[in-house]
């Protein structure tokens, strides 16, 4: 069992809170799933305003659904569609404001209103998976969420291959 620290007073020392306890939870194991499981567990618990925090995996010229928290989910992404296949193909952050206004958007959940989708690179740099961050509301995410889950997913991106 688990007991973290996390201040959610600002977002500056919400994500270096974050960012202790994913190393915490990283040095317990060693696999890829339960990675990704936890990680996401520990974003739906301490990120405020979400409707969904999940994982993507990059597998072939597709993005296959992996550990998550919130509704049944979209289980497979072309890379180029959408929020997190245009992640995937660029290998660029995507932080959209009004996802209902973004060329291709993919709805999984209606209520969604804005996004953040983050590619995670492994030791060779290649991508390994995307994360993705829904919130229902609109404008949700900012540079502080951007450069704090950013550095997130750098940490994570070596556990998982």
């Amino acid at each position: 069992m688990f007991s973290f620290s996390i201040n959610t007073g600002s977002k500056k020392t919400l994500y270096s809170d974050l960012l202790v306890a994913l190393k915490e939870l990283l040095s317990e194991e060693g696999d890829p799933v339960a990675n990704m499981a936890n990680t996401a567990a520990l974003l739906w618990t301490y990120i405020p305003d979400l409707n969904w925090v999940g994982f993507y995996q990059a597998i072939r010229s597709y993005l296959i659904l992996g550990p998550f928290q919130g509704k049944v989910a979209c289980v497979k992404i072309p890379y180029g569609r959408g929020v997190c296949g245009t992640a995937a193909a660029t290998g660029r952050i995507q932080c959209v404001r009004d996802v209902h206004v973004y060329p291709g958007h993919i709805s999984c959940d209606p209520s969604a209103a804005s996004e953040l989708v983050i590619p995670i690179r492994g030791r060779q740099n290649q991508i390994l998976a995307v994360i993705d961050l829904e919130s229902p509301t609109m404008g949700r995410f900012d540079t502080e969420d951007v450069e704090g889950c950013s550095r997130l997913m750098e940490a994570l991106g070596p556990f998982l291959g």
